[in-house]
């Protein structure tokens, strides 16, 4: 079976008519993997048909990339779901997934596992899965899911980087951020710019790069992300603006 990359939410920030907050779904022959839980979780049920082993990959703790988790009572996970992050995040994701905010855990339909990863790989899982630190405000993890010979990156909420780079090498498919528009570049808060992004697929030697997480702000139509498109396939030319509901086959 291909590795399928579905874009359930391409924003970062908030919702806007051109899309949700941040989530994909990695689809395998045998896992469903899912990336961040901002509200394009909350199509999850219209993909996942089948049962199999469930993990949800969390990059870090803004609320735009967690405020999809008060949801989680509208899906069914047979195997139950094993949440991922960095170390400590567990802490925070009992204190946010629980009353006053929403349904804890414990009282979802299915059993919920925290697991909290190292930085580089992790062991444990039915496909190999290295994390790092990026370069964002907070803490932020970027992710590398090596699957069936394939390879898919996924780096948000991140400024260009050493540990992006090396997360991304020699993937089949980097998804990367681009929250920035041309040029644009905030020290203080650090994200990727098109340039940026293209320069970090290059560097990395990917063969197809998706920019997501475009900020709400930023982003306002699909003509500015189609121009973001362009100015990143000056650096690097096989790249794509995802969309939500775009579906990538690796």
């Amino acid at each position: 079976m291909s590795v399928k990359a579905i874009f359930l939410g391409t924003n970062g920030w908030y919702n806007s008519p051109t899309g949700d907050t941040t989530c994909i779904l990695i689809e395998t022959k045998d896992s469903y993997i899912i990336f961040d839980a901002g509200s394009g979780i909350a199509k999850l049920d219209h993909y996942i048909k089948k049962p199999k082993k469930a993990y949800l990959f969390m990059s870090h703790f803004h609320i735009d990339h967690v405020h999809g988790l008060h949801i989680l009572n509208k899906f069914k996970f047979p195997y139950g779901l094993t949440i991922c992050c960095y170390e400590g995040g567990g802490a925070i994701l009992n204190q946010f997934v629980n009353h006053p905010f929403t349904i804890g855990f414990k009282d979802l339909p299915y059993k919920v596992t925290v697991r909290e990863l190292e930085v580089g790989e992790n062991n444990g899982f039915p496909f190999k899965v290295t994390a790092a630190d990026l370069v964002h405000s907070s803490r932020c993890f970027g992710y590398r899911f090596e699957i069936d010979e394939k390879v898919i990156t996924l780096c948000t909420d991140t400024g260009y980087c050493p540990s992006a780079v090396e997360l991304s090498r020699g993937a089949d498919l980097l998804m990367a951020e681009c929250a920035y528009k041309q040029g644009q570049v905030v020290e203080s808060w650090p994200h990727l710019n098109p340039e940026l992004a293209a320069k970090l697929a290059k560097d990395a030697n990917v063969k197809k790069l998706a920019l997501m997480h475009f900020d709400a702000e930023n982003y306002q139509t699909f003509a500015q992300r189609t121009k973001a498109k362009t100015a990143a396939q000056k650096v690097f030319k096989n790249t794509i603006a995802a969309k939500d509901g775009m579906i990538i086959t690796v």
